[in-house]
C-alpha cells in the first residue's frame, strides 16, 4: 500500500520552528533585501531551481561567505550539458577558514567517544593549535595547493585535525576507513598519487582490537608517490616502524599560528570514491566552494543546525556522511564523533551517547534504525531531552520505522530522511522545518536541486514512480573524476540515458504534496508484466515480519522476456524457513502491495551482502545469479561481510 494514502502526518513543526527556523529567517531576509515574497516552501523551491544565479548568489550573501577575491560571474554555463559548469568565477576561499570563524571558548569543537571511553571534549583552542602544527609540518614537507594527502583512519578526532590542516594549506584530502582491505585502499589511492599518508596503528570494533601497524608500513611502500607516512598511535604505544613519522612529534614542532591558503571556488577539496564493487572505483573530485555553500545550505536551512547545537552522524571516514557531518562545524555546531560498532556492548550505546553528549541532531544509516526497532531497544524520551532531529540516509526508511520512532523514541522529534550521495557529497531530497512528516516520505526536494521523476518517455511525472533525474547544475556536482580523460567516466556515470540530464539511478515518486518516496536503485528494479517494482517495497513488507531480520530481492531476466523474482531472507536466531513462513511472506506481499510483488522463490541465507558503507549489493548479486564470473562482479575488499558471498556463488 502506498504511503500516499496516509493523510495524517506523524509530525508537524511547532510555532517556534515555523517562526524561528533558519529557513524562515532566510525567507524573511529575501523579503527585506530583495523584495522576494514566498507564500510556501514550494514557491521558494520553484524560484531556487528557476533563477539559479539569484538563488545561489543570495545564499553567498546570506551566509556571508568570505572570498579573498571578488567573484566575476555567479554562473558560467558550458555550451551544452552540466559538466564544465563554473560557479563564482575568480573567487578564492578556504573551507577550513569558514569552520574556524566559529571558534569560541563557550563550547567544545569536538566531543569524542569510542568503545572503551566516555565522551571527551576537545576545545577550539586545542583543535586550532593541533591543526596549525600539522599544517606547518605539511608546508615544511613541501605540500602545496593541489597535492593529495591520503588517510587510513577510523572516526577519531585526529582525522578531523588532519583534514582541516590539509585544507588549510590548499591540498586535497582523501580518506579510507581502516576496515577496507589492502587491495581496496590501493585501488583508490594509486589513482590519485598522494604525497603524504596518515595511518593508525590499529582500531577497535565490536570489542576486538585490530593491529594494522605492519599493514600501514606496507601501504607506505606500496604507494611510490608517498614521501611521508605519519603514524597515529590510536591503540598501541610501541615504537613506530621504520620510515613512519610520529603524529605526536609533529604536534610539538614550532609554528606561528594557523593561516589559510585561499584557492579557486572549483579547486578540489577532497576525492571520494564510488563503491568499486565491480570496476575500479571512480575517484569523484569535489570543489572547495561547491561543498562549502552546499553544506551551509543543507545543514543550516534543511536541518536547522545552529551555533551551540551538537551534531552527530554515525559514519566511518570512508563514507561521504563523514565529510557532510564536518559541515556542521560551518554552522557553529559541536561535532560529535563515535568510533566503534553501533551495537557494542549493547544496542543502547549510541542512544546513551545521545543522552550523555546532549546531542541535538542525531543521524545514522536507515539500517541502524531498523535494527534498533527490531531489537526492541529501550529509549525513554526524558533521556533525549536535547534531541531535536533524527536523520536517516543510506537506504529508504520504511514507514513502520517512522511510526516506531514517534511511538518509542520521541513523539516531538523532527525526523529527517534524506537521500543524495557521494556524487554531490550532500542530499538532493531531505528535510524542511516548515513542512509536516508523513510515514515513508521524504519531506521535500531541497533548494537548488531540480529533481524530477521521468517516465519511460523521459517526461516528468507527478505521483508516479519514475527515474530520478537532475535537470539543472548544482555547485557541489563533481568538478571532474580524477584521471578521467575527456570526462568519459563522468559522462557514462550520469548522462548516458538522457543527454545533458543527470540520471541518478533511483526510482522515485514526487507526490501530489511534493514530498518524495524512494523505491530503491533503478538498476536493481524488479519488472513484472511491464510494471516496475522498487526493491524498497519488498523490503518494507518482508522485514516487517518479526522472524525476518534482513532480505534481498533480485530480478532474474529470462530469454522469454518474463523474468523471475528471487527473495533471500536472513531469519532470527534458530529460525528455519518453513513452508508456512514462506506462505506468510507471500501473503504479506500480496496483501500489502500486489500479486506482482510475490517472489517466485524464497531462500534462507546467513547474511545479505553489503558494501562497506552499508548498501545492499543488489546489482552485483543479480549478475552472479545470472551466471557471470563472481570475480568480474564484486571485489570482496569493498564489502562489509565478504563471507556472505558464499550463499550466492
Amino acid at each position: 500500500m502506498s504511503s500516499e494514502v496516509q493523510v495524517q502526518p506523524l509530525w508537524k513543526p511547532g510555532r517556534a520552528l515555523l517562526e524561528q527556523s533558519n529557513l524562515k529567517k532566510f525567507m524573511d531576509w529575501l523579503f527585506v533585501k530583495k523584495g522576494l515574497y514566498f507564500r510556501s516552501y514550494e514557491d521558494l523551491w520553484e524560484w531556487s531551481v528557476t533563477d539559479l544565479e539569484d538563488f545561489w548568489e543570495s545564499l553567498w550573501h546570506y551566509f556571508n561567505i568570505k572570498s579573498h577575491d571578488l567573484y566575476l560571474e555567479v554562473l558560467q554555463r558550458p555550451q551544452s550539458g552540466l559538466i564544465g559548469t563554473k560557479w563564482f568565477t575568480r573567487a578564492k576561499l578556504n573551507y577550513a577558514e569558514h569552520i574556524f570563524r566559529n571558534k569560541t571558548k563557550d563550547r567544545p569543537a569536538i566531543i569524542f567517544q569510542n568503545e572503551k571511553s566516555e565522551p571527551k571534549e576537545i576545545s577550539w583552542e586545542t583543535l586550532e593549535e593541533e591543526v596549525a602544527a600539522i599544517a606547518t609540518w605539511l608546508k615544511q614537507r613541501g605540500i602545496k595547493p593541489g597535492d593529495r594527502v591520503a588517510a587510513v583512519l577510523p572516526n577519531i578526532p585526529q582525522a578531523v585535525t588532519a583534514f582541516l590542516a590539509t585544507n588549510a594549506v590548499g591540498a586535497i584530502w582523501s580518506s579510507c576507513s581502516p576496515d577496507f582491505g589492502k587491495r581496496a585502499i590501493l585501488e583508490r589511492f594509486e589513482q590519485i598519487e598522494p604525497k603524504v599518508l596518515f595511518v593508525v596503528d590499529g582500531y577497535t570494533y565490536n570489542g576486538k582490537t585490530y593491529d594494522i601497524t605492519s599493514f600501514a608500513q606496507e601501504l607506505s611502500y606500496a604507494l611510490p608517490s608517498v614521501k611521508d607516512t605519519v603514524l597515529i598511535n590510536n591503540i598501541f604505544s610501541e615504537n613506530r616502524p621504520e620510515r613512519l613519522t610520529s603524529w605526536e612529534d609533529i604536534l610539538h614542532i614550532q609554528n606561528f599560528g594557523l593561516d589559510f591558503e585561499p584557492v579557486a571556488f572549483d579547486h578540489p577539496i577532497w576525492i571520494l570514491y564510488s563503491s568499486g564493487t565491480t570496476a575500479q572505483p571512480k575517484a569523484i573530485t569535489h570543489g572547495v566552494g561547491g561543498c562549502l555553500i552546499e553544506h551551509m545550505k543543507a545543514l543550516m536551512l534543511h536541518q536547522n543546525v545552529k551555533p551551540g547545537d551538537r551534531y552527530f552522524w554515525y559514519s566511518t571516514t570512508g563514507w561521504m556522511m563523514w565529510n557532510y557531518a564536518l559541515g556542521s562545524m560551518l554552522c557553529g555546531a559541536t561535532l560529535v564523533l563515535y568510533d566503534g560498532a553501533p551495537a557494542f556492548p549493547s544496542s543502547q550505546v549510541l542512544w546513551t551517547l545521545a543522552e550523555k553528549a546532549k546531542i541535538t541532531h542525531f543521524g545514522s544509516g536507515a539500517a541502524y534504525f531498523i535494527a534498533s526497532m527490531k531489537s526492541g531497544v529501550s529509549i525513554t524520551t526524558e533521556r533525549l531531552s536535547h534531541l531535536e532531529t533524527l536523520g536517516s540516509t543510506g537506504s529508504p526508511l520504511p514507514a513502520e520505522v517512522y511510526e516506531w520512532i514517534y511511538k518509542q523514541v520521541k513523539k516531538d522529534v523532527w525526523l529527517i530522511s534524506l537521500s543524495g550521495g557521494t556524487d554531490v557529497c550532500s542530499a538532493f531530497v531531505g528535510g524542511c522545518p516548515l513542512l509536516p512528516v508523513y510515514a515513508g516520505e521524504i519531506q521535500c526536494r531541497m533548494l537548488g536541486c531540480k529533481i524530477e521523476a521521468f517516465d519511460a518517455n523521459g517526461k516528468p511525472v507527478l505521483n508516479e514512480m519514475g527515474e530520478m533525474v537532475i535537470t539543472q547544475p548544482m555547485p557541489s556536482m563533481p568538478v571532474f573524476f580524477w584521471n578521467d580523460e575527456n570526462d568519459e567516466r563522468y559522462l557514462s556515470s550520469y548522462f548516458e540515458t538522457y543527454p545533458n540530464i543527470w540520471r541518478h539511478g533511483d526510482w522515485i515518486k514526487v507526490t501530489t504534496r511534493k514530498s518524495v518516496i524512494i523505491y530503491g536503485r533503478s538498476d536493481a528494479t524488479l519488472n513484472r508484466g511491464g510494471v516496475r517494482i522498487g526493491t524498497a517495497e519488498i523490503y518494507r513488507a518482508v522485514e516487517s515480519i518479526p522472524d525476518v531480520k534482513d532480505s534481498l530481492a533480485v530480478y532474474l531476466d529470462k530469454t522469454s522476456g518474463e523474468g523471475t523474482i528471487s527473495l533471500f531472507v536472513v531469519l532470527g536466531k534458530d529460525k528455519i524457513l518453513t513452508d508456512e513462513l514462506k506462505k506468510h511472506i507471500k501473503d504479506v506481499l500480496r496483501t500489502e502491495y500486489s500479486p506482482r510483488h510475490v517472489p517466485d522463490t524464497i531462500e534462507q541465507v546467513n547474511d545479505i551482502p553489503y558494501t562497506i558503507n552499508g548498501k545492499k549489493m543488489e546489482a552485483p548479486m543479480k549478475r552472479i545469479l545470472m551466471g557471470e564470473d563472481p570475480a568480474n562482479c564484486v571485489n570482496p575488499d569493498t564489502m562489509r561481510n565478504p563471507e556472505s558471498l558464499k550463499a550466492f556463488v
